[in-house]
């Protein structure tokens, strides 16, 4: 199979706790942390790459209800 390039904007923010989160609109569900600027692009990375590979499986299979369920969460801080 043939890998293809994708090209990914990641929004990278320090938290006033000293890590840093990396969300992308490019990709749904990507969330990474990491300690420092270099491991959370690291870890954003690969984690781009395995949601993009679970993505490509879902688009070549039929869904049904138990595969895609949009659940609103609501939470207090």
């Amino acid at each position: 199979m043939k890998k293809e390039a994708t090209r990914i904007t990641l929004d990278i923010r320090k938290l006033p706790e000293g890590y840093y989160v990396a969300t992308s609109t490019d990709v749904q569900g990507l969330v990474a942390q990491g300690k420092t600027f270099e491991e959370t692009v690291e870890i954003a990375e690969d984690l781009a790459v395995a949601l993009l590979r679970e993505q490509r499986k879902s688009n070549n299979r039929e869904m049904d209800f138990a595969d895609h369920i949009i659940y609103p969460l609501v939470v207090s801080v």
